[in-house]
């Protein structure tokens, strides 16, 4: 019982403080009753209005016109900052409803904390500085979260690339999935963004998302957000994901061949139910969200082999287009080329290099197995090595690997066939490549999976597949 008394003592003179403080930091008080008739105001008020006499008990309205203390009482709803005009001049003042014991409202209490609205300048002055700086950052956000590339910009005049872009802009005036095949590096974001940009969502977002760059443990709440605390170390705030991001707009999902069996059935769902339930949410959100599609793995092969549901592939593969390697459009190099050795030289700085007939018979001859990717790094590595305005056979023979030779079948590929089947000889082939492609990154497999044109994910379902240690 004591303590109780000591802790309502403790209240008390809390209370009591707490009004002194703001009493003494205001130019003015006044207190009106539950009918708003003035019960009290203190000297500075008073001096504030130029009052020569005491207005207890006159209604607020005849001594101070514009106060709001009636609306306090009557709604009993504070009030905490407003600006109240009082002839020529402007105060900045607050309005509290008092409450008895009961919480009825009995009266109002009013502060005056500026006599002129100008000395409230610095904090709204801040206020503005800071709004302008949020401002500024969601424009700049909502930049980067647009599509950056148009059809103009997927360079080619092959009947392939023709075709590729008839298809893009007739997929973008549909509101369909769209699903790009085709091997790493054959612009299937490019085109992806080119679609958007077509298309009546061209205004909204375009997020992208490699599946196969996010740890498995993280994809969920990557894709669908976490909800506010749902696990220890969690924000107090909700955290969106990538549909919410791209809410309105395009999600562009790259590599969903080598999504795990668990995601594939919860975006399955959102793409049938079109909404979302954030990680540790029992709430569902709804989501507008055109989906396109890219991956460079054979998914009906992953179908076939249950490691890709077939009714997100049907889904999925609405409107399917196809980009074809680099090595079946060898008439593109050329423009490609130029193209790429303009945006080096605005790198670099410098007049664009030139490339001779010969060096342009080189690109044409090289296989390709990274495709655009592959010719904007050989010409980025050549361009590095050397200061020559025109780029000859010579140089680019210097960073191209060597072209097998097209004679007849050497000693070792004999030895390598020996008459087994076609698919011992191919394990055989991938396993020798998947090897040296780890001694030359010294076992990173991230750098290994880059140099032979597969994802990180495939890498390692193929060193799963052929029995590959984790320590090769």
């Amino acid at each position: 019982m004591a303590n109780d008394l000591d802790f309502e003592s403790l209240r008390q003179r809390a209370v009591a403080s707490l009004f002194g403080h703001l009493e003494g930091m205001c130019v003015g008080t006044v207190a009106v009753d539950r009918t708003a008739r003035i019960a009290w105001m203190d000297d500075k008020y008073k001096a504030l209005l130029a009052l020569s006499e005491d207005p207890s008990g006159r209604p607020v309205e005849e001594v101070i016109p514009a106060s709001q203390l009636r609306r306090a009482v009557e709604t009993g709803q504070p009030s905490m900052i407003d600006i109240m005009e009082f002839g020529d001049r402007s105060f900045v003042v607050s309005r509290l409803p008092l409450k008895d014991a009961d919480g009825d409202v009995i009266g109002a209490l009013g502060f005056v904390l500026f006599e002129r609205a100008e000395q409230l300048r610095p904090l709204v002055t801040k206020y503005q500085r800071v709004q302008e700086e949020l401002t500024r950052t969601q424009q700049e956000l909502a930049h980067e979260r647009r599509a950056k590339y148009s059809f103009s910009q997927f360079l080619g005049v092959s009947d392939a690339v023709r075709e590729i872009k008839r298809l893009g802009r007739r997929a973008a005036q549909l509101d369909s999935t769209v699903l790009l095949l085709g091997e790493t590096g054959t612009g299937k974001e490019l085109l992806a963004q080119a679609i958007h940009s077509a298309s009546p969502r061209a205004g909204r977002p375009f997020v992208g998302v490699n599946v196969a760059a996010i740890p498995e443990n993280l994809l969920e709440a990557e894709f669908f957000g976490v909800a506010p605390g749902a696990y220890t170390g969690a924000e107090r705030r909700l955290r969106e994901g990538k549909f919410q991001l791209a809410n309105g707009g395009t999600l562009f999902l790259d590599e969903i061949g080598d999504m795990p069996l668990p995601l594939q059935a919860k975006l399955l769902r959102v793409l049938q139910e079109r909404e979302i339930e954030p990680l540790g949410s029992n709430k569902v959100v709804r989501v507008d969200v055109r989906i396109i599609a890219a991956t460079s793995r054979d998914l009906e092969a992953l179908v076939r082999d249950k490691q890709f549901r077939a009714d997100l592939y049907y889904r999925l593969n609405v409107v399917p287009i196809t980009l074809p390697p680099l090595r079946d459009r060898t008439e593109d190099i050329e423009g490609l080329a130029d193209r790429i050795l303009e945006q080096l030289a605005l790198q670099q700085g410098g007049a664009p290099r030139e490339l001779t007939d010969g060096a342009l018979a080189v690109l044409r001859g090289h296989g390709w197995p990274g495709n655009v990717r592959e010719l904007t790094n050989t010409l980025e590595r050549v361009t590095a090595l050397t200061d020559a305005p025109v780029l000859t056979e010579e140089h680019l023979r210097r960073v191209l690997p060597a072209a097998p030779s097209e004679a007849a079948p050497s000693a070792g590929m004999a030895e390598a066939f020996n008459g087994r089947p076609l698919s011992e000889v191919l394990h055989a082939a991938e396993r020798t490549a998947i090897a040296s492609a780890l001694e030359q990154t010294g076992g990173v497999k991230a750098r290994a999976a880059k140099l032979l044109g597969i994802s990180r994910a495939s890498l390692y379902e193929r060193m799963m597949s052929l029995g590959i240690g984790a320590g090769a």
